[in-house]
């Protein structure tokens, strides 16, 4: 029924302005109007991530509930864990509009928003009324764009929402904010998740166990930077990287008019380098952390490669643009069938399996 109410409601909705579109379906979700998918997970999807069960491996990226306004509408669509934010220590508005761009034709978005925030405060009070047992929810943190000090900002973040999330994201790999992957040099990630794991140690100080610290990087790394990467994230005890961000590059395949536009390139056109990416990554860090898997992903197929690749979940927001609400029990249903139909019998068996 919501597959079919929305191919209806589709070309009026591509009719808005991206932006306010998108506010739309925040307050849909947030108001409930926008129905549920939660009905109970095949018991082939369920794995165990960080010591947690989690009923699925189909999650929400960041960026779509920035603001921490409907983490139960999000997580009722189906999801097995959602990721909220990013979220900036003090509000800022990023960048000038539009800054928010369909390239229908490719089934991709440009997006150079430049972390629109509303702030710490506005945020630790909605994520603290988020719902309970229907999934994991994640913090993904950043830093103001006239912060100078390359640490401080991730710090406060961390502090701000260790006592409240089920993990946490150190987001250093948006295009959008100037210098913010320079954080990805080696030095400067060591030191920044150091910070940030000394963050969140004083944050939960009562003897509650520590919520895992993520990083997560750009699909424009090199091979010599995911090796600085993942050399980091193993030598710190990094609990998980996310591979990848938005990119900067623009296949040649690309024909709508919105193409040229500055900013991170999202959608179909990213799955290709994105699983190339991570299929590095889970070589590079031999299995030994939880990689989640994003960019490009619309279908079960997309999310069983990318498992196969190495990722232990998967992360999806721009498909939802085009597929819309009922995506996430599509992805779901064809992945178990997947599953089962080359042998697997839980989904951790399929994880890297392609490197086997």
């Amino acid at each position: 029924m919501i597959d079919t109410l929305y191919r209806l409601a589709r070309p009026l909705i591509f009719r808005l302005d991206p932006e306010r579109a998108h506010r739309l379906a925040i307050r849909a979700l947030a108001t409930g109007l926008a129905g549920s998918g939660r009905a109970s997970d095949d018991a082939i999807l369920r794995s165990t991530l960080w010591g947690r069960e989690i009923a699925n491996p189909i999650g929400l990226a960041a960026g779509f509930d920035k603001h921490a306004e409907a983490i139960g509408g999000c997580l009722a669509l189906g999801f097995g864990f959602v990721e909220i934010g990013t979220v900036t220590p003090r509000p800022q508005p990023g960048n000038a509009k539009p800054r928010l761009f369909r390239l229908t034709e490719d089934e991709a978005v440009i997006n150079r928003a430049g972390f629109n925030s509303e702030g710490l405060d506005a945020y630790r009070r909605r994520f603290a009324k988020r719902p309970t047992g229907q999934g994991l929810v994640g913090a993904n943190v950043g830093k103001n764009k006239d912060t100078a000090d390359e640490v401080s900002d991730f710090v406060a973040g961390i502090e701000a929402t260790a006592a409240l999330a089920d993990y946490l994201v150190i987001n250093v790999s948006s295009p959008n904010t100037p210098g913010l992957r320079d954080l990805q040099s080696r030095l400067s990630m060591e030191r920044l998740i150091r910070a940030c794991q000394e963050a969140r140690q004083r944050a939960v100080s009562d003897g509650t166990s520590l919520p895992p610290l993520l990083v997560k990087i750009a699909p424009d790394l090199d091979e010599a930077g995911l090796a600085d990467a993942a050399e980091v994230a193993l030598a710190t005890g990094l609990d998980g990287l996310i591979m990848g961000n938005t990119t900067i590059s623009r296949p040649a395949s690309l024909i709508n008019s919105h193409r040229t536009e500055t900013g991170g390139l999202s959608g179909k056109p990213l799955r290709d380098l994105a699983a190339e990416r991570l299929a590095t990554l889970y070589r590079l860090t031999g299995g030994r952390i939880p990689l989640i898997g994003a960019g490009g992903i619309a279908s079960g197929a997309d999310a069983y490669a990318r498992i196969r690749a190495g990722a232990s979940v998967v992360q999806l927001y721009s498909a939802l643009v085009y597929e819309g609400p009922g995506l996430p029990a599509r992805i779901k249903r064809d992945l178990a069938a997947l599953l089962r139909r080359d042998g697997f019998g839980a989904l951790s068996d399929a994880i890297g399996a392609d490197h086997r």
